[in-house]
């Protein structure tokens, strides 16, 4: 008798059978490094692309520019990340149900970003017509949520391809935030006039919240991991040796109380590091621990294979799409608070290239069926940090559009090489 065991959030369903009954033979710290370098050779990178950009990027910007690795900086850059991690979130679920080799992309997503933002400025103006703050965020984001309806309807039920109705839209939504943004206002600048709305991207944890806040993640990191562990043994599966758990829960706690301590000696965590990271884990438990996470991944990996297993696949590119319009006007309300206006360029420059990027660097494949949602995060982080570098070193728009088009498009080589590494293999 097999049972097996899948984990979504590595992939394709990465199947491990075992005898009922006993339990896996313990693995030794060298035979797991070595199992480990085996499969890195074989195309399964995981997130070391990402750590060892992060670590790379970290020193030239650092020896080029002595401001970078500053304090003030540092808060700087988690304000900076947090409205591309936002919508970089909603691109994750959208890259993991493209079809083999058809990618699912939406190139709209930074301009109904703007849609949702430009709508949350407009109904909280005073007087005119005065909604309240939470009413005009749920309006908001009811409406991007709707915008990712009607875009999913078009791909899924007439067939249009993603990339062009996508396309369109970017040309749409980018002439919806023009009109709503010169239609009210002379200056085509529209201010935000409520305090709570400013202070969403904007306010700052007190310290003793900051490490309070630190702490709780650290506690429910080594509880994931430890049970994550002993669930794998108790069902007689190989698990991670403690010494390499032990490891990781140490590294950590070290990145985790360094970078409380050096935003505390600025101004403090920003309060919407702390909403970035409740939504991450909403979204990680979604994808990762519930049936409808694993048939994104199920979607994602063989959309035919679904089909025939009873998963409606067109349910779940719908329910996908609106994910990612929700997770747009989310981004939006973050990035008008951040702005603490709106313009008739919001939206516009490089924050969807940013945002693909992101997505793509943090490691979620193009291919589908292979990604995390805390992929978002990283990806945001290291594209953040590039365009944080750049700026401090005052870099034309000319090369800094080149340097982050070459940095997606070595993210994009990875994949496709490990991608064929493992397929050759048989991991894919």
């Amino acid at each position: 008798m097999t049972d097996v065991d899948e984990s979504p959030t590595s992939g394709p369903a990465e199947a491990r059978v075992r005898t009922a009954g006993f339990a896996a033979p313990a693995v030794s710290v060298g035979d797991y490094v070595q199992r480990r370098l085996d499969a890195i050779r074989a195309g399964d990178l995981g997130s070391l692309p990402i750590f060892a950009g992060l670590a790379l990027i970290v020193v030239i910007f650092g020896l080029l520019e002595e401001q970078f690795l500053t304090a003030r900086n540092f808060t700087n850059l988690l304000l900076q990340m947090a409205p591309i991690s936002f919508l970089a979130i909603g691109i994750v679920f959208i890259l993991l149900i493209a079809d083999g080799e058809i990618v699912t992309i939406d190139l709209s997503v930074a301009f109904v970003a703007a849609t949702g933002g430009a709508v949350l400025v407009l109904l909280q103006r005073p007087g005119d017509p005065g909604w309240p703050w939470w009413a005009a965020i749920l309006a908001a984001v009811t409406l991007t949520t709707a915008i990712g309806l009607l875009h999913s309807i078009i791909i899924t039920k007439l067939g249009v391809p993603s990339f062009v109705l996508t396309l369109g839209a970017f040309l749409v939504w980018s002439g919806v935030v023009l009109y709503l943004t010169t239609e009210f206002t002379d200056a085509g600048t529209i201010r935000i006039q409520d305090q709570v709305l400013i202070d969403l991207a904007n306010n700052f944890l007190a310290d003793w919240l900051g490490w309070l806040l630190g702490l709780v993640v650290i506690v429910a990191y080594a509880v994931t991991q430890l049970s994550a562990m002993r669930s794998r043994q108790a069902r007689g599966l190989e698990a991670r040796p403690m010494p390499i758990v032990v490891g990781q829960i140490v590294a950590v706690t070290v990145a985790v109380l360094l970078a409380v301590g050096v935003a505390n000696s600025d101004r403090g965590v920003p309060q919407v590091t702390l909403t970035l990271g409740i939504f991450i884990v909403f979204w990680t438990l979604i994808a990762s621990k519930t049936a409808f996470g694993r048939h994104i991944y199920a979607v994602g990996g063989s959309p035919e294979a679904a089909r025939r297993a009873g998963i409606n696949v067109d349910w779940i590119r719908i329910s996908v799409f609106m994910i990612n319009g929700f997770m747009a006007g989310v981004g939006g309300i973050i990035l008008v608070s951040r702005l603490r206006s709106v313009a008739t360029n919001t939206g516009g420059g490089n924050l969807l290239l940013n945002v693909i990027a992101a997505a793509v660097i943090g490691g979620t494949s193009l291919f589908g069926g292979q990604g995390r949602v805390v992929s978002a995060f990283y990806g945001a982080l290291v594209i953040t940090a590039i365009q944080n570098g750049m700026d401090l070193l005052g870099l034309s728009s000319g090369l800094k559009f080149i340097i982050t088009g070459i940095v997606l498009v070595l993210a994009v080589l990875v994949d496709s090489v490990s991608k064929r590494r493992r397929t050759a293999r048989g991991l894919a």
